[in-house]
């Protein structure tokens, strides 16, 4: 008689229960990710100014240009961005090794909290390096160069101030400046409206 012996089943090919499971599983995460929206862009960072001082162009020689940080309260943020700000009176004024900005005017909102007392033409302390601030204080007391603020501008979400390192001009050079301003006006004017005659 021949030996009794045991062959193993072949196996099989279907898939466990827990195998099917975690298929399901998979196919379910593949489907709902398929289906997401794709993310939304963040909103482009304005590089515009956000005030300028367009009479220091007028009454300066702008030699050099530089960007502080500028110390700034939380209801004049708001108001900077509302656009309740005027630069055009300004002035940038060196004190103990600082600088400071001058004459900037800042209109509180009408919403402004009650618990600030807010001060539209407060002095606010301009940001730069010291090595840069002694560099500007040395031209500004041995060569006769003045500071004057040229624009407010964001930088990422931050406020940002630019400066110019400047000498005044003469008389005849503010007049050379005015004409020149106004041929460009002029010059403008007649390009529209040829432009208009051309359509």
């Amino acid at each position: 008689m021949g030996g009794l012996y045991w062959r193993p089943a072949p196996c099989s090919e279907q898939s466990s229960p827990r195998q099917s499971a975690q298929k399901e599983q998979a196919l379910m995460s593949t489907s709902s990710s398929s289906n997401r929206p794709p993310p939304k862009a963040k909103p482009a960072v304005s590089t515009a100014p956000i005030a300028e001082n367009r009479r220091a162009r007028f009454d300066y020689f702008i030699e050099e240009r530089h960007e502080c940080g500028i110390v700034l309260e939380g209801w004049e943020v708001k108001a900077i961005r509302a656009g309740q700000v005027q630069l055009t009176d300004g002035y940038v004024l060196i004190k103990d090794g600082e600088l400071f900005l001058i004459g900037c005017r800042i209109n509180p909102l009408r919403t402004a909290s009650t618990h600030v007392s807010p001060l539209a033409d407060r002095t606010r302390k301009l940001l730069m390096k010291k090595a840069d601030i002694r560099r500007l204080v040395g031209k500004v007391e041995q060569r006769g160069f003045t500071l004057v603020p040229l624009n407010l501008h964001y930088k990422g979400s931050y406020v940002k101030a630019e400066i110019g390192l400047a000498k005044g001009k003469a008389e005849h050079d503010k007049r050379d400046t005015e004409k020149k301003r106004d041929w460009e006006r002029e010059k403008g004017q007649l390009m529209r409206h040829a432009t208009k005659s051309r359509a």
